[in-house]
């Protein structure tokens, strides 16, 4: 007599969210669009202050509000990633034109501004960089390079200095902003680490490259809002970078391994660190 097994039951579906969110977020982003095309230009340059309170730790804390209204929502109350984007933008405008003063209208082609910059071209090259990982992944190329790295060394410390830091700076080059997180922390998961310490030891890795992240993106972020050209910012760039980036390999293997797990491979370490670090330096 057969016995029946017993099915498990079938986990309840996550349930939606209503259309509020997203009315809200069409009408917030509708009136931005409306004072940004209607609003009160200033009569004179607006000179931004950044201390309006007079104390420099209060300015600060009151500053860091958009950023922590973002990652709050995000890790704390687990909200979708463009809900906690938008309460971010409007916390920011608020800050923005509450007590730093800044005109509304000038906030508001800022966050326009801000939103199109975020598409064209950040969103343009991680869109590549997915589409390729994706490729990847269904031709079973993936799969080969994740062999691939096995078939080098079977050391755990070797392979993620290979992965997140080498491989990892390939991809910041390439791409930025957390494209190469998401991609070495996906190999580094495969080859058995734990989700959770691959992501962070990815994050660690990707400290020295970020600089020169997605074609060196930042620099040019940084040379339109100081006025100062793009070679004479990524030379003093390529000059402060070196010692970064043979600390952080160092860094990365003793968050991992600990001390003398860092010691035992510490000639493949500076290998890694000062490869990347020396053709920084003439190029500056």
């Amino acid at each position: 007599m057969e016995i029946p097994t017993q099915t498990k039951p079938a986990a309840p579906k996550p349930q939606r969210g209503g259309p509020l969110p997203a009315i809200l977020m069409a009408l917030v982003t509708a009136a931005i669009v409306v004072l940004a095309w209607t609003g009160a230009a200033p009569t004179k340059p607006w000179q931004q202050g950044y201390d309006p309170f007079g104390h420099w730790w209060l300015s600060t804390i009151v500053a860091a509000i958009p950023v922590v209204v973002l990652l709050g929502t995000l890790a704390i109350f687990r909200m979708k990633a463009h809900y906690s984007a938008f309460l971010g933008l409007v916390t920011a405008l608020v800050i923005a034109a509450g007590p730093f003063h800044m005109p509304i209208k000038m906030a508001s082609i800022t966050a326009i501004y801000g939103a199109c910059y975020g598409l064209f071209p950040i969103g343009w090259i991680i869109l590549n960089v997915i589409f390729l990982y994706r490729m990847t992944l269904a031709t079973g190329r993936f799969k080969v390079m994740q062999e691939s790295m096995t078939g080098i060394t079977q050391d755990t410390r070797l392979q993620l200095l290979l992965i997140a830091f080498s491989f990892g700076a390939f991809f910041e080059g390439a791409s930025g902003f957390g494209t190469p997180v998401a991609v070495t922390a996906a190999i580094l998961i495969g080859l058995g680490f734990k989700p959770l310490q691959a992501s962070g030891l990815s994050l660690i890795a990707n400290t020295a490259p970020v600089a020169y992240g997605a074609l060196g993106t930042p620099i040019i972020a940084l040379a339109a809002v100081t006025g100062y050209s793009e070679f004479t910012l990524g030379a003093q760039v390529g000059r402060i970078l070196p010692f970064f980036s043979v600390l952080v390999p160092f860094w990365l293997v003793w968050a991992y391994a600990g001390f003398k797990g860092m010691k035992e491979i510490w000639p493949a370490i500076a290998v890694a660190g000062v490869t990347f670090a020396i053709p920084q330096w003439p190029q500056s």
